[in-house]
């Protein structure tokens, strides 16, 4: 690991138990600052009620005004999610409702950055609507260094991330035998994908500890400066971008605890590591000479192909052939209705 990084870890990772909920309020008061926080979700009917709730009860009371607004950003579920949202106490959007000239694109990224459009906060915090025995930590340990801190712009959670809970069903790809929890073995695309990518071409983001994780909060004024990937490549891409606009000594990190969530099989996640392999060649060949990128973005075929065995009696395995995230959108600040809605 670079010297460097060594003290990045020192000086810029935090455990949520290090802010009390007191002198969070009191900085944010202080500098009058103000908090969004948003969740992406798409069939998430079953988790999205109690984070809503949770986040209500314990950060957006009279007494603890740390959130200042919560919205849920449906992206076109076709269960209960909006409702039970609602219900809890969230502002619901349906992301077709945002930009409506701009039709939409699959993706979480997409979500993500349209809801620039329908927030209001100096922070945004954004956490994944599919997590089980959700803690407000999320919340307020992720944005807590940005209310206390004015040299950090960029924080992303750090947690254990079981592999298994007793949520889920054999054969979803949780690895063990019976229920219970396999402590530190999640994040298979993490440690498969994204750690080696940021090791070896980005190695100052090397001390992020879960460099994929869907929960982190940044100040606005620099989530509008950045593109978004539209699909699985978001994380990767906001973290590799904020490093290059800000510098490290404005990333941090916040240690919540545990998180536990829907995993996905390993179909899934081959079609999200090929997504975010696809987003960082794109940010390596920014830093090339024009015939050089070229080149290099030529080499890389959009497509995965994976195999399922044929249940149509011909015997053997048939390809499946799919399209890779390969689109971004432009920083929000470009978007004209954006800079109109904030110059009034």
């Amino acid at each position: 690991m670079l010297e460097e990084v060594e003290r990045w870890l020192a000086r810029r990772s935090w455990s949520a138990a290090d802010r009390t909920l007191d002198q969070l309020l009191a900085a944010k008061a202080a500098r009058g600052s103000t908090v969004s926080v948003v969740l992406p979700a798409l069939n998430e009917e079953e988790t999205v009620g109690e984070i809503v709730s949770v986040i209500r009860r314990a950060l957006m009371t009279r007494t603890a005004p740390l959130v200042d607004e919560l919205v849920v950003i449906d992206s076109g579920s076709t269960d209960r999610t909006a409702r039970v949202a609602a219900a809890a106490g969230a502002r619901v959007v349906h992301r077709d409702a945002i930009l409506p000239r701009l039709p939409a694109l699959p993706g979480k990224g997409e979500v993500l950055w349209r809801s620039l459009l329908v927030t209001s906060g100096d922070v945004v915090c954004f956490v994944d609507a599919d997590l089980r025995e959700f803690s407000a930590d999320f919340v307020s340990g992720t944005v807590g260094p940005l209310l206390t801190d004015p040299g950090v712009d960029f924080v992303k959670a750090m947690y254990d991330r079981p592999l298994r809970n007793a949520t889920d069903a054999p054969g979803t790809g949780g690895a063990g035998q019976g229920t219970g929890q396999s402590a530190g073995q999640g994040g298979r695309v993490t440690e498969l994908v994204a750690r080696p990518l940021l090791n070896l071409h980005w190695p100052r983001l090397a001390g992020f500890v879960q460099p994929l994780g869907g929960e982190y909060a940044a100040r606005r004024a620099l989530l509008e400066r950045l593109p978004f990937p539209v699909g699985y490549g978001v994380e990767l891409g906001l973290l590799v971008d904020a490093l290059h606009a800000v510098g490290l000594d404005a990333l941090a990190q916040v240690d919540v605890g545990v998180r536990l969530h829907r995993h996905q099989d390993d179909a899934a996640l081959g079609r999200m590591a090929a997504a975010i392999y696809r987003t960082a060649q794109l940010r390596l060949s920014r830093g090339r000479p024009a015939g050089q990128a070229g080149q290099l973005g030529q080499l890389v075929r959009p497509r995965l192909t994976q195999f399922e065995r044929r249940e149509d009696g011909a015997g053997g395995f048939a390809p499946r052939t799919h399209a890779v995230d390969t689109e971004e959108r432009p920083p929000m600040r470009e978007i004209a209705e954006y800079t109109a809605g904030r110059a009034a």
